[in-house]
């Protein structure tokens, strides 16, 4: 079977080259130690959802590899200011384009009018896309183990604290279960295989025992009842990425309100 996520990643290392070539990465890396030297503001998407009765992170995510198009006639600000006003613990913008209908202006054109924390969702190969990350006004980025070593995770991680920015660091097996490193912020499981796109929230649940017990757990992916985030909660997660399940339906955002208010 065509393993998917080698086709994204090789994409992706071409679309940073080319993004290097418009913005040098001497310009991209002045700017933003500018931006840091100013004071930037800083929301912590750890600490957001250590503190939430419900922990959702709301996705905005038009399209899929897997599924085409969720919600191909939808910006933005109609959904991501919706999601931070119906209870949105932490925004999860797309900010790939080829495969999920993603930019970098998304994060742009909401990050004004939200408070909550931002979580640049995205295949993150390069300390470029973390500058890049700082720059468009994202407070957290996602590592994926399955796309790097383990000693380019350590050193994106480091990168990313440098910026001011949380690391996601998301594993998908036991066999990931070494990235995770007392220097990351939150471990995400995913219940998604990005080889194969196959989803089963039952991933989270077989390897929340094997996570270490400090760090904060968010499950990602396939979670489309009320009562699984219960169920997640009982073995330790605290942080809920849920996307399609609200992107599929016309108002995404009064799908998260509904969707909180069955949590009980």
């Amino acid at each position: 079977m065509r393993d998917i996520l080698d086709d994204i990643v090789a994409h992706k290392r071409i679309e940073v080259a080319r993004q290097k070539e418009e913005v040098p990465p001497k310009m991209l890396y002045a700017h933003v130690e500018k931006l840091l030297e100013s004071g930037v503001q800083v929301r912590s998407m750890l600490k957001s959802l250590s503190e939430s009765p419900y922990g959702i992170i709301a996705e905005f995510k038009r399209k899929s590899p897997s599924k085409g198009w969720i919600h191909a006639d939808t910006v933005p600000m109609d959904v991501v200011p919706v999601y931070a006003r119906n209870g949105a613990s932490a925004l999860s913008i797309l900010t790939d384009e080829e495969y999920f209908g993603g930019s970098l202006d998304y994060v742009r054109q909401v990050r004004p009018h939200v408070s909550v924390p931002i979580l640049r969702k995205d295949f993150i190969v390069d300390e470029y896309q973390l500058f890049q990350a700082k720059d468009i006004g994202a407070d957290a980025v996602l590592l994926i183990a399955a796309d790097l070593t383990k000693s380019e995770c350590s050193q994106l991680n480091k990168t990313a604290h440098e910026l001011q920015l949380e690391v996601l660091l998301e594993i998908h097996s036991p066999n990931e279960i070494d990235y995770v490193t007392p220097e990351v912020d939150m471990v995400g499981v995913n219940n998604r295989n990005l080889g194969t796109f196959h989803t089963d929230v039952q991933n989270s649940f077989n390897l929340a025992h094997l996570l270490p017990e400090e760090k904060l757990k968010v499950s990602e992916s396939g979670i489309s009842d009320p009562a699984v985030i219960r169920s997640l909660r009982e073995v330790g997660f605290r942080g809920f990425l849920i996307g399609e399940c609200f992107m599929k339906e016309n108002a995404p955002g009064e799908a998260l309100s509904k969707f909180i208010k069955a949590i009980g």
